[in-house]
């Protein structure tokens, strides 16, 4: 739980002191490193549990480590919960927290046992602990709406040329554009510019030379146009949130005032009784 949370928290009369406290612990930078640091050895214990070679040497301990790891997390949350009750819930990334480790609690057989490889999900917790990625991840998400505009001109874009191209195309290669699905994935192979010219266009080349006419054209419209706008609506959005004033800004300033208030009324304080 961010910042936020917890100033919301302290701002609330009806919380017990012990709540405050326990919160506070919670939210403290060993305990987040810590969390940290357990995550990342879940993860690298996730990938170890994949390799058949790395049963042999190293047998249950890896079946133990990660249970420890669940165990911790659930400890986590089940703390974060007592600590901050109802708003715990407020919090989408809390409540992606309790997902992620929730998934993990399902057993690993019978008709639940497919769940068992979406465990691999609580390395995504690095997202609620680590504040830049936090950052990114919330940059994303405040630039759906303008991505979805980009992705309705990529789709408006890509049907028109995969029409074309299967028109164009479909009799003489309809390995490549026999259908409009096969022209969409074509073409959305060589958007990504893999293996798009020896492998598509000049092999279609060599029995329709004008068809760089078709290819070079889109290509710097999907490629260097449309894809390149999906970079800089994300950019953009990183960068109006980084030039957001904190809103805890005017809170630590008065903070920090007073602090120095008293620092200074002390000092006096010393000074009269010399």
């Amino acid at each position: 739980m961010s910042e936020n949370e917890l100033a919301t928290l302290q701002r609330r009369a009806d919380v017990a002191p012990w709540q405050l406290a326990l919160a506070q612990r919670i939210e403290s930078l060993p305990i987040q490193i810590a969390v940290t640091t357990l995550i990342i050895l879940n993860a690298i214990v996730l990938g170890l549990d994949t390799s058949e070679q790395a049963h042999r040497v190293l047998g249950n301990w890896i079946g133990i480590v990660d249970h420890i790891c669940l165990g911790f997390f659930v400890l986590e949350l089940g703390l974060k919960l007592a600590a901050y009750q109802g708003l715990f819930w407020r919090s989408g990334w809390n409540l992606f927290d309790a997902l992620v480790v929730g998934i993990a609690l399902f057993p690993g057989a019978g008709p639940w046992a497919v769940l068992r490889s979406l465990r691999v999900l609580r390395v995504l917790r690095l997202f609620t602990v680590v504040p830049q990625m936090r950052q990114v991840v919330a940059a994303f998400i405040q630039a759906i709406p303008g991505l979805s505009s980009v992705m309705a001109v990529m789709g408006i874009f890509f049907y028109t040329a995969a029409v074309l191209a299967t028109n164009l195309f479909g009799e003489q290669h309809p390995d490549w554009f026999g259908t409009i699905g096969k022209s969409f994935y074509t073409l959305f192979q060589i958007m990504t510019l893999e293996s798009w010219s020896m492998g598509i266009v000049r092999p279609v080349m060599a029995s329709q030379p004008w068809a760089w006419a078709f290819f070079v054209p889109f290509i710097i419209i999907a490629t260097f146009t449309i894809l390149n706008l999906f970079i800089g609506i994300i950019v953009s959005t990183m960068q109006e949130l980084a030039s957001m004033p904190d809103p805890r800004a005017p809170a630590k300033n008065l903070q920090h005032l007073v602090h120095r208030m008293e620092s200074d009324l002390q000092e006096l304080k010393r000074h009269i009784e010399k």
